[in-house]
């Protein structure tokens, strides 16, 4: 009986998905697209001081070497044969800076990621007009206050506007992307110094760190990167898709110790197994994904239509919408990124990208600072038992607007109370109000790109709730899917591995993608009623504005 499963199982494809807070191993079946086991490793976040947070690397790496050994334990438990492991991709949490010596493969200090902490919510970016606003692509409150001054020194530098950077990244001048981290490092730690001016230094996003080290790392490790963690660096021309020499030039980036930037699916090198890994099956398997963390959820929700989206609800909401070939620069403060390019030869797909800095965030407020819910999941019986917030609006400002609003002086306001409002109508607003949001983000998306969505596709923790999802198909007024497989990063990892020239064990041709089933969540409410809930939101939103009348620290936003 084993043999026979083992026959009908065929190519296994193996993803590491490397993220703030963990690190997992997941291995699916290239035909199915069923996820077959995985492991989790939690990884610890390092404060040395306020609004400074640091990893590991070292830890890092071997959280990924524990998941890969303990994956492939679950697998031999199951009589799964872990030499049907045909190829292994990477998905990452993006922007995170490490730098580390070639000749000994020690990192020269810690990875410089981005605080979470309840203060703000995005990262400061210097725009235009000179005032510091957040920038758009942020996740809860990256704000890392050791570049801040780098930040507003390089500002200082720009001619006349910030274009000179966007223009030729997609990005604000932010404290969120890699590249003032790295001029921070370069700056202020001596070791890194010191080991650039002997030609001993690598940089790389969490990405490059790993291919490198489990390709061989001193001996003979593969420096590179993907066209999506290079183009969240600020260093990355994403029309040229080649690292920009003055970009690089105006950062005081040495171009030797950036990685060589490759597709999203291509053969980077072959597995070297460490000493202290057991699971030497996988020796020789080869790397042959790699995606950040968002265009991986992209490629596993399959979205790789011009105008399709995918909303990924955690704390905050992450929305992306594929604009195809061409580069689309928002007009409404979204980043414009690279999606994907899924093969050397391969055209390059390019995103929109947005989000809502408070979704999950305001059920844990809820729970935590007014106790009218003991657990997260207890939000969805209280908003089922009305079905309405009976004009209750909340907006969640908590650190003020962020897209496409961009103010500061608001602050959160939950409005039209009657004295029949209860606890279970702010539950359902709270759940309203996430749905609002990613509305706003989703229309400035349909005016930067002119293309009005068809539906939603969406993934992330906060998706099991049905009352949620049905509230969001009826607010776009757009049905809302959800794939029954809610593991869609390290899904698009193995996707974009398996289908690499050279491993070819997973189609991305769309009748062969038809495996993955997917739950759908209509409109069930009228186009009028729709739009009145929205404009009355909008109306709410306009209340909140104007609450902080002078810049202070208690404001969140510099």
């Amino acid at each position: 009986m084993a043999a026979a499963k083992k026959a009908v199982l065929g190519p296994l494809v193996g993803a590491v998905d490397q993220g703030t807070s963990s690190t997992r191993f997941l291995v699916f079946n290239s035909k199915t697209a069923e996820l077959l086991s995985h492991h989790q490793v939690e990884i610890k976040q390092e404060f040395p001081r306020e609004g400074w947070v640091e990893q590991d690397p070292k830890e890092i790496l071997q959280s990924v070497y524990e998941c890969i050994e303990k994956t492939c334990e679950k697998l031999g438990q199951l009589n799964i044969d872990i030499s049907n492991i045909k190829a292994i991709g990477v998905s990452n949490q993006r922007e995170t800076t490490v730098v580390w010596d070639k000749l000994t493969g020690e990192p020269l200090y810690n990875a410089v990621a981005a605080p979470v902490s309840p203060g703000s919510s995005v990262p400061v970016a210097v725009v235009p007009s000179g005032s510091s606003v957040p920038a758009a692509g942020a996740s809860s409150v990256w704000l890392d206050l050791r570049t801040q001054s780098t930040v507003e020194n390089l500002s200082k530098r720009i001619p006349g506007n910030n274009n000179f950077v966007k223009s030729k990244t997609g990005l604000p001048l932010s404290t969120y992307f890699s590249a003032v981290k790295l001029r921070w490092l370069l700056d202020n730690v001596k070791k890194v110094q010191e080991a650039v001016e002997e030609n001993r230094a690598l940089f790389g996003t969490i990405d490059s760190w790993l291919i490198w080290s489990l390709t061989g790392g001193i001996h003979g490790g593969v420096h590179c990167t993907d066209v999506t963690n290079a183009s969240r660096t600020m260093l990355f021309n994403i029309h040229s898709l080649e690292w920009d020499k003055e970009l690089c030039e105006f950062f005081g980036i040495p171009m030797e110790i950036l990685p060589n930037v490759r597709s999203s699916s291509e053969i980077y090198g072959l597995m070297k197994i460490s000493h202290s890994l057991k699971a030497g099956a996988l020796e020789g398997v080869p790397i042959s994904g790699c995606l950040g963390d968002q265009s991986a959820a992209l490629v596993g929700q399959m979205c790789f239509q011009d105008g399709q989206a995918k909303n990924t609800y955690g704390t905050g909401c992450f929305l992306l919408c594929n604009t195809g070939h061409k580069c689309v620069f928002s007009e409404h403060g979204l980043l414009t990124t690279v999606a994907y390019k899924l093969g050397r030869d391969k055209p390059v797909y390019y995103a929109l990208e947005g989000s809502v800095a408070i979704a999950g965030a305001v059920i844990r407020w809820l729970r935590d600072n007014l106790g009218i819910i003991k657990s997260s999941e207890e939000i969805e019986k209280l908003a089922k038992e009305v079905g309405t917030s009976y004009g209750c609006y909340f907006v969640p400002a908590f650190s003020g607007l962020y897209a496409p609003y961009w103010e500061p002086s608001a602050r959160g306001i939950i409005c039209g109370l009657t004295q029949f409002t209860n606890k279970c109508h702010i539950a359902f607003a709270a759940l309203e109000a996430v749905c609002f949001q990613t509305r706003e983000i989703l229309d400035a998306m349909n005016r930067d790109c002119g293309i009005p969505l068809s539906h939603l596709q969406v993934d992330g923790g906060m998706t099991s709730n049905k009352i949620l999802m049905q509230l969001q198909a009826d607010i776009l007024y757009i049905p809302v899917v959800k794939p029954s497989m809610p593991e869609t990063t390290a899904l698009g990892a193995a996707m974009a591995a398996g289908a690499a020239e050279g491993v070819g064990v997973w189609s991305l041709e769309p009748e062969d993608l038809s495996a993955v089933t997917m739950e759908r969540f209509e409109p069930q409410i009228n186009a009028e009623e729709s739009e009145i809930r929205y404009s009355t939101w909008k109306k709410a939103v306009m209340k909140s504005i104007g609450w902080v009348t002078t810049q202070s620290p208690e404001s969140g936003i510099p």
